[in-house]
């Protein structure tokens, strides 16, 4: 999470959402994936589904199993349901949605469906593991970056 953290700090430099997911397989960091605003015309763009698709082309595979997804917020429905179909692991995530929403600004929104990550990943097959609130202290500080 720690390298996830410094990648979202990065995001934040390059005047992205303080955001990161990364990939990783046997402790080691297969990928990353920030939200790059120069992307806004494309609503899938999630640091999550960026580096789900990284590690999905570096493996060669569409199935991340033994992979563990990271990520400094919790993902939202649609990254959640990705991580499922990638038959990936599990996911560990830092602050919760609820932490994000009334972090609004004038430059980010955090837009969220209202179905709780573990509520995704109850409903989905295969069954991943799910560490929730990790670092979660050190996470909210991301978001003093994204103001």
């Amino acid at each position: 999470m720690m390298k996830a953290i410094e990648c979202a700090k990065e995001s934040a430099k390059n005047g992205d959402y303080a955001l990161c997911a990364l990939v990783v397989k046997d402790n080691r960091i297969i990928a990353k994936g920030t939200t790059n605003l120069k992307h806004e015309h494309d609503p899938t763009v999630h640091g999550e589904i960026v580096a789900i698709r990284n590690a999905c082309k570096k493996l060669k595979s569409g199935y991340l199993e033994g992979c563990v997804l990271y990520t400094t917020l919790e993902p939202c429905p649609m990254c959640t349901s990705a991580a499922i179909w990638a038959k990936m692991q599990g996911i560990v995530f830092g602050a919760f949605e609820k932490d994000a929403k009334n972090r609004s600004t004038k430059k980010f929104s955090w837009r969220q469906i209202k179905i709780p990550c573990k509520t995704v990943l109850s409903k989905g097959m295969p069954k991943l593991d799910l560490k929730e609130g990790f670092m979660r202290k050190e996470c909210l500080k991301l978001f003093e970056l994204s103001s």
